[in-house]
């Protein structure tokens, strides 16, 4: 039973071999004309130098985190080791994400120009090497360090160090994608009246190179992340119980190599019919990877577990998955109330718009909190977690980590949309034929639904794994002396919670502040090569787009610091000040607002954003209404919400458990208190 392991980590290179087979099949395809390949070009040179240039700074950060692992911690080089490898690991998962989505983009353009069905192919197997690529290295570093080490508490090296790169690959992408999109619709579509991804707005490159490296690197890294913590999470809490269940570590890991396996065939499944429809050929995939999983947990659980209940909670976190990306769609949807909602708002302008995308935003909590809470209780319950709550807390886990096991097809459909996004972008700089804009249209409008989808599905598994991470905190802490009294009686308890709930705004305030500022001097350069290079509006002279680049990558890489050291800053500050118990009301606060606020951000951006689509579509005036141009105003506002903000809170809420666990040895008797 033991050899039993090596399953996982073969598993990994499989699921990295197919990465590589569907990056050859991408690459085979044409690139198009030459205008394309130039435009393509760029994209590609502006995505590798902001990825450079992000993670040179990252690197100064993670040797200097990783001195201090050495000196601080038992078994500091192991960690240490780990953590590295962690980041490095992260860091290759982004980029391979944008290297390939870099050049399937102008591939899927011209695809186009052959009909839906053959561009779809080109788009969707782009992004499978994202998804196959990301769960392939996590699974793969998790399970060879547990073999390695023997000890799955120095593991948590490595998942520190995939939780410390996708929060600076999140807020750093976010701010670069953000103030290029920003910026360009405000002078572009609003002032100069011009078409999305028109070649004579100098920020459109900038904006097609944020689509990479916020979204495809970005979420890359985010649920290269998310898989790796929520695996261990459960590895740890397996080892709490391992004089009951022997295979309690191993177990989350083999259900994390038979879901790649059923993630591989599954792709397979994505074709377009001849219905046309977009979405339902991508939930072919999704419901194939869910389907084949489950019957697979079946015959794991059975061998491994002894105990059906457990595969009982994965069939929880399958549940939850679905669910999640179900409420998520029809809150982002263009078919769905939500989004007409905030369309139809903007007949009467900016405010009316504004007001109803924020409201939309709050609401769509409502249904995923519900669904989060009930999996919560169902995984704890159905594995008896009434009379042992260790096991109920790893049931949860399990659920949990069930829930990530489908994370190569979420992330392929998440890195699909930069690609079609890209690609029509392409098309119009090109001047591509209306047919082949109608084909990329398409194909971008149901993209902008599974970004959010992704987003969606991204917060449910931060809000378990986060709540499983919390569990070993405890256990942690409570080895010393004198276990740690959370109750509520304990005013460092509340004080913890105060600043668990306050760290998510004064994270948000951050990031959006930089968005902002940065979306400030893109308008400004916008502006003074309209006013100052002749001919641009007439198509004779060509922008300086290399300027615009500059900017949104120097503050990116400026910007991003001052959230990535309150990550780490304040959780330590709270435990050696205020004491581990004061750290765990900090834990829970966090979780909780940084899930409702990340909820709210993620849903609302993303309806604003289709609210917008819709009425470009035809509804109340189309473009260049006064409605259009309201729904610009609360697209703008959306776009730092779903595409910063929002999504970088999931690394938040984990990074900051991560540093809790990781240094919980020098928290136990700390504190004034």
């Amino acid at each position: 039973m033991e050899s039993i392991i090596y399953l996982a980590p073969l598993a990994g290179v499989i699921s990295l071999l197919f990465a590589g087979i569907f990056a050859r099949s991408v690459l085979k395809e044409e690139p198009g004309s030459e205008k394309m390949q130039e435009i393509a070009s760029a994209i590609q040179e502006g995505a590798g130098a902001y990825l450079n240039r992000q993670y040179k700074t990252i690197a100064v950060v993670a040797v200097i985190l990783a001195a201090l692992i050495f000196v601080l911690l038992p078994d500091g080089t192991k960690v240490a080791i780990g953590f590295l490898v962690g980041a490095i690991s992260s860091a290759v998962a982004g980029y391979i994400g944008m290297n390939v989505s870099v050049r399937a983009n102008v591939r899927t353009a011209h695809a186009a120009s052959k009909g839906l069905q053959k561009a779809m192919s080109v788009a969707f197997r782009g992004g499978a090497v994202t998804g196959l690529a990301v769960v392939g290295l996590a699974l793969l570093g998790t399970s060879s360090f547990y073999i390695l080490y023997g000890d799955v508490d120095l593991v948590i090296g490595f998942g520190f160090g995939a939780s410390l790169i996708s929060l600076f690959a999140r807020v750093g992408g976010g701010i670069f994608t953000k103030a290029a999109d920003v910026g360009a619709d405000l002078v572009g579509k609003i002032e100069a009246g011009i078409p999305e991804d028109d070649p004579r707005n100098a920020a459109v490159i900038a904006d097609n190179v944020g689509d990479n490296v916020g979204d495809c690197a970005g979420m890359g890294a985010d649920l290269f992340e998310t898989y790796v913590v929520t695996v261990l999470a459960s590895m740890l809490l397996g080892s709490l119980i391992i004089s009951s269940y022997p295979n309690a570590i191993l177990y989350p890991l083999i259900l994390g190599a038979v879901a790649i396996f059923a993630s591989i065939i599954s792709v397979f499944f994505v074709k377009v019919g001849s219905s046309g429809n977009i979405m339902n050929a991508l939930y072919k995939g999704v419901a194939g990877s869910a389907i084949l999983s489950l019957i697979a947990f079946y015959f794991v659980t059975t061998s491994l577990m002894d105990d059906m209940r457990f595969y009982y909670a994965a069939l929880v976190g399958i549940a939850i998955m679905v669910l999640m990306v179900v409420f998520t769609e029809y809150y982002t949807s263009k078919s769905f109330r939500p989004v007409k909602t905030i369309a139809k708002a903007s007949e009467t302008g900016a405010g009316t718009n504004v007001i109803s995308g924020l409201a939309m935003g709050f609401e769509s909590t409502v249904f995923p909190v519900i669904t989060i809470v009930i999996g919560i209780l169902a995984s704890f319950y159905v594995v008896g977690g009434a009379t042992d709550p260790a096991v109920g807390i790893y049931g949860v886990a399990i659920a949990a980590a069930a829930m990530l096991s489908t994370t190569g097809m979420i992330v392929a459909l998440d890195s699909y949309g930069p690609i079609t996004d890209n690609a029509g972008g392409i098309a119009e700089m090109a001047g591509l034929p209306s047919n082949v804009r109608k084909v990329t249209d398409s194909l971008d409008s149901v993209g902008n639904t599974t970004k959010a989808v992704t987003k969606g599905y991204a917060i449910g598994s931060a809000a378990l794994g986060a709540l499983a991470l919390f569990a070993d905190y405890v256990h942690k802490v409570n080895q010393g002396m004198d276990p740690v009294n959370l109750s509520l009686d304990q005013p460092v308890v509340l004080v913890g919670l105060f600043i668990g709930g306050l760290l998510p705004f004064i994270f948000t305030a951050v990031t959006m502040q930089a968005v902002g500022k940065a979306a400030f001097k893109i308008v400004n350069e916008v502006r003074r090569q309209f006013r100052e290079i002749p001919g641009i509006m007439e198509g004779t002279a060509k922008p300086e787009y290399g300027k615009c680049v500059d900017i949104v990558t120097a503050a990116a890489i400026r910007e991003m610091a001052i959230p990535g050291m309150l990550a780490i800053l304040v959780p330590l500050a709270v435990g050696l000040l205020l004491g581990p118990a004061a750290l765990g009301g900090l834990l829970i606060g966090i979780i909780v607002c940084g899930l409702m606020l990340a909820l709210t951000m993620d849903n609302g951006g993303g309806a604003w954003d289709n609210a917008k689509k819709l009425i470009e579509d035809g509804l109340y005036g189309g473009k260049g209404s006064d409605a259009h141009k309201a729904a610009i105003v609360g697209d703008t506002v959306g776009d730092p919400f779903k595409d910063t903000s929002g999504p970088a809170l999931n690394a938040l809420i984990k990074v900051v458990n991560m540093v809790a666990i990781l240094f919980s040895s020098l928290f136990i008797g700390a504190g004034i208190f």
